[in-house]
């Protein structure tokens, strides 16, 4: 089945995430990409809103979570911001890029991408 995908990118927020003592010290730069799967079709043929998957509300939430959170692993934190989508906001799957700007020498960034479903969630 065709998905429809709502895009959020570049999303820059500052988090403690780091397993390194200096890394825990204070907020850094935390960079996140979004592609989030629903079906648009009802919405888009009577331009109806009643049930949106809203992209400001998942946002607000994400970047609620991320400001106040305290990682040691981008991977743990990609992990959180897609159950965020899919559990809580109900996207039928995401794709989330976290990415630490200038954590390597010579890199713009370095980071991991995830892809989960409700399925990955299942308790």
């Amino acid at each position: 089945m065709a998905q429809d995908r709502i895009i959020i990118r570049d999303l820059l927020l500052r988090a403690v995430i780091g397993l390194n003592d200096w890394e825990r010290k204070d907020r850094q730069d935390v960079l996140l990409n979004l592609t989030l799967f629903t079906d648009k079709r009802a919405e888009a043929a009577h331009d109806d809103a009643e049930h949106v998957l809203n992209y400001r509300t998942i946002t607000k939430a994400i970047i609620a979570h991320v400001e106040r959170s305290n990682y040691y692993t981008v991977e743990a934190l990609a992990d959180a911001v897609a159950r965020i989508c899919v559990v809580e906001h109900a996207a039928t799957r995401a794709v989330v890029r976290v990415e630490k700007p200038g954590a390597l020498r010579f890199a713009r960034s370095v980071g991991v991408e995830i892809e989960r479903e409700r399925a990955d969630y299942a308790e």
